[in-house]
């Protein structure tokens, strides 16, 4: 069976920075250090976190006074970051700057006396941290139907910004309904979206246009690894999207001559190995990597950890 790898494919350098955030603070401070909501989604890059010392809650009631804590690569909302300061909680904010920067968009035209517009998923937590991060009202829309059915009058002056795990495939025929429904609007540079997520997008499609079928490696609840598996699935080619190895079914590949495999920006490559070595015990592989963009992207550590 003929293995093609997409390239890039895996981790992005906001999901690199928050798990050396959470690996540097136990070594630094010692366990346990409290981390609010799973630090990226993915159970195995959390399990191996829990198994160093981390301890992952849904909310700061559970961290214990004065205990180390970071937020999530998702972000959180002012409140969240308010009620650490209360509780003089030490923070490490693992947010992904790309979303950090959303945030300071949405904070910049709230200022202007905008309405503001948020392209993303209900209940998210980017998007709730993003909406929790904006002094003022925000209006969520997830398809065309959505902006059609906003209620604001067409000369409002408005402004939107995107979810990051959205690529600018994922979002362009919302923002065209928005700019034809809006007479005064603004939005960020495409350049502004996520390119972890479009670079990864782009991979599948033209892994699409050489395989029978796609692997995507990704956690059911990654928001970025579910798109990928519904872009190979809109190409026409059979996708599925697997944890690990241990879920490969072998009937998928039963009339495959030709595999794909993917991994979402927030599984590890010792998943794809995983899946490669499972696919191994099926039969014969040859494995090939796809050329791609090259990421070289790093984002600085918080300055309590950079020099430790």
């Amino acid at each position: 069976m003929e293995l093609y790898l997409a390239q890039p494919r895996g981790f992005c350098a906001g999901v690199v920075r928050a798990i050396e955030i959470v690996e540097r603070a136990l070594e630094k401070y010692g366990p346990p250090v409290y981390v609010r909501h799973e630090i990226v989604h993915n159970k195995y890059v959390v399990e191996s976190l829990k198994n160093k010392g981390a301890i992952f809650v849904e909310e700061l009631a559970e961290v214990p006074p004065k205990a180390v804590t970071v937020f999530s690569a998702h972000g959180v909302a002012r409140s969240v970051e308010e009620e650490a300061a209360a509780r003089d909680l030490p923070v490490l904010n693992a947010t992904c700057p790309l979303v950090t920067k959303v945030h300071n968009q949405g904070k910049r035209y709230i200022g202007k006396g905008r309405t503001l517009i948020l392209i993303g998923h209900a209940g998210h937590p980017e998007v709730e941290g993003t909406m929790g991060q904006v002094p003022g009202p925000v209006q969520l829309v997830q398809s065309v139907e959505e902006v059609k059915a906003l209620t604001l009058p067409a000369d409002t002056p408005v402004a939107y910004i995107t979810q990051t795990t959205l690529s600018v495939d994922d979002t362009k025929d919302i923002i065209a309904a928005l700019q034809a429904r809006f007479t005064d609007i603004q939005g960020p540079d495409i350049r502004d979206i996520c390119y972890a997520t479009q670079n990864r997008q782009s991979a599948v499609r033209d892994l699409s246009k050489l395989v029978d079928v796609i692997l995507v490696v990704g956690a059911a609840n990654s928001s970025n690894s579910n798109r990928l598996r519904e872009i190979g699935t809109e190409a026409g080619v059979a996708s599925y999207l697997i944890a690990d190895g241990s879920e490969l079914n072998p009937e998928w590949l039963k009339d495959a001559r030709t595999v794909g495999v993917t991994a979402g920006a927030s599984a590890p490559e010792v998943l794809v190995d995983d899946v490669i070595e499972a696919m191994r015990r099926i039969g014969p592989v040859k494995v090939s990597v796809l050329p791609g963009r090259e990421e070289n992207i790093e984002f600085r550590l918080p300055a309590q950890l950079a020099a430790s």
